[in-house]
């Protein structure tokens, strides 16, 4: 940036303050601040007008004047302040009229630039973000996306002033946030480009200075690559001489060395290095030239996020990443993930790949890794965990959920005994959390294939749950969440859950045991079926069980189960009182602090009301009082106050000397009041 630049910049920044407080105040609800805020915005404007006749310097702001009255001019003192302010709206009003026309016209020529961006004409696009900004000097993304094409045609200086302009100052991006939070994600990625264009710089400075004192590595890194842009050579002299320079890249001098002689272009324009790479069947020679290449992109991006992004940036470089890492090659597609992995340790690279990468070609690959050693399918899940992470992806993922469906899908028609357990369990855990979101969830409930995938998984690892114990508690985990969406896929399909889920109760292992609960009190209800098979499987014994010994998730889910059965069936009502005579541990669950838990216990209370003489039994006990505090109180769910309710009025019908309680507590009216919840529902 030139003195004048920086000056003018420096002026800019040095009123943002009293600009945004301007900006606030016209806002303001008391018209008399409003106006007094016009007419100082107004002086102020006038006062830039003038500054930029004398230095024509280019400035952020539009370029505005106040038109003067058509009469003489007057000193201040002499003019009618009315007949200044009417003037001074009229041609703000005028001002504002340009602005919106020229606004239109100046997103018209962006949404034009950026067509010609995407489509890889960075010329057309450069040429429309300049008029764009001819029409409207202060629109910052016309200055951030013109520098992504001077930076995509490898003109950095100019890019360099783009980002200047567009993003130099962290002062006013903090000021902006004052104003309008919600922007805090741009104004992140705004000022995260301004740190590494700032660290670029200072790294090129000192490889400069290296260069110029004649270090050895620093002389023979730019040697090397002189060599290296020799066209039509054999390609062992191209996989010879990467070999060389990548051994010489140890330090960030080398690598930004290698990006500021052209290094990626050298290397990946190369015709005879492409064919290498765009061979279907390769022999040995184009496999090493292939290898010896990402291995050195591997060495140049190390820590060197300026060099990842140009690595990245590059159309047809980012292509070529995400079709090699499904090469046929073994050794082609390991030092690809080794690459990718890389990029992703660090939050500019993982955006770099994300944006820029096809993300559908990319997971395909990384799944089709199960099938590879440990080592090389953990690494790769591990990479996929990490993009997965990102709010970016995951709003990817929602969008193209139909496209990727079947590579998820395919994961989960794999054996277990080949693939490999630990990193299976990561990719399905991935697809569980991602299935947490009700879009992503709905499609994958929906796709019977998928809900089938599921299925066929927990068959094939029940052969030995001790084994596969990780892949059944994770794949439980997911079918969870997939139960949530209703309806099911089919009524043929949730039973056929439960079935798996029923036998997996007699696991050993309480992690199992909890989520298969987790999964039956989500599916159970689906069929009266299935329900009778669970009461002949023991089904109401081992969650009375779980509710002694389980902690409070177990807990959730057992009364929920119990709720369920017994709403069902007499004989489920009867061996609850048998196993909880006093239907104490019931009572104790209505203290909870858990509504889900509280109202499932109030519903499985009022179904036991109806075993003869079970009411009458609790006449000493305080459980009207308690079912009456939880009938009218101010609960978030509803449940609690409707299955209160519904106890209550059982409670009453089987044992008379109830309503006498009731009526002296004056619970009639709360039992009213509860109705209308009853009639909602």
């Amino acid at each position: 940036m030139d003195a004048d630049q920086e000056k003018d910049l420096q002026k800019f920044l040095k009123n943002v303050d009293e600009i945004s407080n301007l900006i606030q105040e016209m806002n303001s609800d008391d018209p008399v601040v409003q106006q007094k805020a016009v007419l100082e915005t107004e002086k102020r404007l006038l006062l830039m007008e003038e500054d930029q006749e004398e230095d024509e310097c280019r400035t952020t702001l539009n370029k505005t004047m106040i038109s003067p009255p058509q009469t003489a001019m007057k000193s201040a003192e002499e003019i009618n302040s009315e007949a200044f302010l009417a003037s001074v709206e009229k041609d703000a009003k005028e001002r504002a009229k340009r602005r919106r026309e020229n606004k239109v016209l100046a997103d018209a020529l962006k949404e034009k630039g950026n067509e010609a961006f995407a489509e890889g004409n960075y010329e057309t696009a450069i040429l429309c973000y300049t008029e764009g900004l001819e029409k409207l000097k202060d629109m910052k993304v016309l200055y951030t996306n013109r520098a992504q094409a001077y930076m995509k045609l490898e003109d950095y200086e100019k890019a360099l002033v783009d980002c200047e302009w567009a993003l130099k100052s962290r002062e006013c991006y903090k000021k902006i946030l004052e104003i309008n939070p919600k922007l805090q994600t741009q104004v992140k990625d705004y000022l995260n480009q301004v740190d590494l264009q700032e660290k670029a710089d200072l790294q090129e400075k000192e490889a400069r200075e290296l260069l110029d004192s004649g270090k050895n590595t620093a002389v023979t890194t730019k040697n090397l690559l002189e060599t290296l842009s020799k066209p039509d050579q054999i390609p062992l002299f191209y996989a010879g001489g990467i070999e060389i320079l990548t051994e010489m890249i140890k330090e960030c001098t080398e690598q930004t060395l290698f990006r500021m002689h052209n290094g990626f272009s050298i290397i990946s324009d190369n015709k005879v290095i492409r064919r290498c790479f765009s061979t279907a069947g390769k022999d040995a020679v184009e496999e090493t030239v292939c290898v010896s290449v990402l291995k050195l992109w591997q060495a140049v991006c190390s820590g060197n996020e300026e060099n990842q992004h140009v690595l990245v940036m590059h159309h047809d470089r980012a292509r070529l990443l995400a079709a090699l890492l499904s090469s046929k090659v073994l050794a082609i597609r390991q030092q690809s993930l080794a690459l990718l992995l890389q990029l992703t340790q660090t939050e500019s690279g993982r955006s770099l790949i994300i944006n820029h990468l096809d993300l559908t070609r990319l997971l395909e690959a990384l799944v089709s890794f199960l099938d590879f050693s440990d080592k090389e399918a953990n690494t790769a899940m591990g990479l996929f965990t990490d993009l997965a992470l990102e709010e970016r992806f995951q709003v990817w993922f929602q969008a193209n959920l139909p496209g990727v469906l079947p590579a998820l899908t395919g994961v989960l028609k794999t054996d277990p005994k080949v693939s490999s357990s630990s990193a299976l369990c990561q990719c399905i855990a991935i697809m569980g959390n991602l299935s947490a979101e009700p879009a992503t969830r709905r499609h994958m409930a929906a796709c019977e294939e998928f809900g089938d995938g599921c299925l066929g998984l927990l068959a094939r690892c029940e052969e030995d749950v001790d084994l596969f114990r990780e892949v059944i508690y994770t794949l439980l985990g997911l079918m969870m969440n997939l139960c949530l969406q209703a309806p099911f896929v089919s009524e043929v399909w949730a039973v056929e859950v439960s079935r798996r889920c029923l036998s997996l109760l007699n696991s050993q292992d309480g992690g199992i045991l909890t989520r298969a609960a987790g999964v039956l009190s989500r599916t159970l209800s689906s069929s009266l079926k299935i329900v009778e098979e669970a009461l002949r499987a023991g089904m109401v014994k081992k969650m009375m069980k779980f509710l002694k010994t389980g902690g409070e998730t177990a807990s959730r889910y057992a009364i929920k189960i119990l709720a369920i059965c017994t709403n069902s069936y007499h004989e489920a009502r009867e061996e609850v009182i048998r196993l909880d005579k006093k239907l104490s541990m019931m009572m104790k669950l209505l203290s909870s602090e858990d509504e889900v838990l509280v109202g499932n216990a109030a519903l499985c209370l009022g179904n036991c009301m109806e075993v003869p003489n079970v009411a009458s039994s609790l006449l000493k006990t305080d459980l009207l009082q308690v079912l009456l505090k939880l009938a009218g109180s101010d609960t978030q769910k509803t449940a609690v106050q409707v299955n209160a309710g519904i106890a209550l009025g059982k409670l009453c019908t089987a044992e008379s000397r109830f309503v006498a309680q009731l009526r002296k507590l004056h619970g009639l009216e709360i039992l009213n009041s509860t109705m209308k919840y009853i009639s909602d529902s």
